[in-house]
């Protein structure tokens, strides 16, 4: 592929072609790559007048950037696109003059992945592969649910064994057949590479597959322009396996590689208390993940060892980043701060980012003039029995007027 020069190892920065399928030769599984691409041949096709006159509204407006021969294997869901809100309301409970939401709950599937699995369902099919399979905490395995369905690709999903009811009953309508692991994501992650090795299966995991992270770097670009290509000082985004902290930077250089912005921000990895493997390493100084069974509300970040570790860390320490961990009970109370003050309904990973905003806000390391985006990656409806921890239930009244002011006074 012309656009493409080949690939490069996260940990030992070997260089490969692209007959490599998942991961460094020398490294293996550690090694996860990165696509890198020709710029001078790319700045040619992808440049600010390009995109004004872009009428696509979704990913592919950055198609001279994504690695594909061809667009045959692309969906007709709306992937990308998303709003970003300017939080007015936000911007004065903390006291900073721009706070921006970029809301990826609005994607087909209702999370980040979907910019993923759109590039990994294309990649199989320019690659002419049947069968696709994932391991997953739930966001992952729906995604590839609903757009294996709506290319009509057959897929194998494996699940842990505590996967949210909402997120398993996404992939049993969507007609998925689904792998119910008995253990944790850890787990259902080794045995789901047992499969690809036997099998032969296209992986669609992240933490695997080089050509997945491209789609999570479009959230970048959108970010850019929806910002009239002026950088925000710090983008905030919760942690798992580290694919999504490391392709938005990612994004960010690469834009800033074609002469679209002139600056780059500073990346702020949020975990959980309980599952905090990166943060960890980086506050360290080292380059080992130390497997702690993960423990957490947030079951899409609920990661013990980061498959995508090496790329968040190269991100973090590339962008001089900032590392925090905020507990359960900040992420239970960030689910309806954020959507009381800006409508915005984000499940428990979704909103670990801007419970990380309000702990870095407490602790004066957001100054009052900075812009600040924090990505929330996936709907609070992905996981409704977490969000019902985080409120108080109705009181049953009947239809009488004073027993409904008696009720109104109880209220206030």
């Amino acid at each position: 592929m012309e656009k493409v020069k080949g690939l490069v190892c996260s940990k030992c920065g070997k260089k490969v072609g692209e007959e490599v399928m998942y991961h460094c030769p020398d490294c293996g599984i550690e090694g996860t790559l990165d696509v890198i691409y020709n710029i001078d041949l790319v700045k040619k096709e992808l440049t600010k007048e390009h995109l004004k006159e872009n009428e696509d509204k979704n990913i592919w407006r950055y198609f001279p950037i994504i690695p594909l021969e061809s667009r045959e294997g692309i969906t007709p869901l709306q992937i990308g696109g998303t709003p970003l809100y300017k939080a007015n309301r936000l911007e004065k409970l903390l006291n900073i003059k721009n706070v921006y939401v970029k809301d990826e709950g609005r994607n087909p599937t209702a999370s980040f992945k979907d910019r993923a699995t759109a590039i990994g369902v294309a990649k199989a099919i320019e690659l002419k592969k049947d069968i696709m399979c994932a391991a997953s905490t739930g966001n992952a395995a729906s995604s590839l649910s609903g757009f294996a369905a709506c290319m009509g690709i057959k897929n194998y999903i494996f699940v842990p064994k505590n996967i949210p009811e909402a997120k398993l009953t996404q992939l049993l309508v969507f007609g998925s057949e689904v792998i119910l692991v008995d253990g944790d994501y850890d787990v259902a992650f080794g045995f789901c590479l047992e499969a690809v090795n036997h099998f032969g299966w296209y992986n669609r995991s992240c933490a695997i597959n080089p050509y997945l992270a491209v789609g999570k770097k479009t959230a970048a670009f959108e970010i850019c322009e929806q910002l009239n290509f002026k950088v925000p000082d710090k983008v905030i985004m919760s942690v798992g396996d580290g694919c999504s902290i490391s392709s938005v930077w990612k994004g960010f250089k690469e834009f800033y590689e074609l002469g679209l912005i002139d600056r780059l921000p500073t990346m702020v990895s949020v975990q959980a208390e309980g599952a905090n493997p990166v943060n960890r390493a980086y506050r360290n100084g080292i380059r080992v993940f130390n497997y702690i069974p993960p423990v957490t509300i947030a079951d899409s970040i609920s990661v013990g060892i980061p498959r995508n570790g090496y790329k968040a860390l190269n991100a973090l320490e590339e962008s001089n980043g900032i590392a925090i961990d905020v507990s359960d009970e900040e992420i239970l109370s960030a689910i309806t701060s954020l959507a009381r003050q800006t409508g915005v309904f984000g499940e428990p990973a979704g909103v670990t980012s801007f419970a990380g905003l309000k702990k870095l806000v407490e602790l004066d390391q957001i100054r009052e003039d900075e812009t600040v985006v924090v990505v929330v990656s996936g709907s609070g409806l992905k996981d409704i029995k977490s969000a019902q921890q985080a409120v108080n239930k109705p009181e049953l009244i009947k239809p009488d007027m004073n027993k409904l002011i008696e009720y109104l006074k109880y209220l206030s």
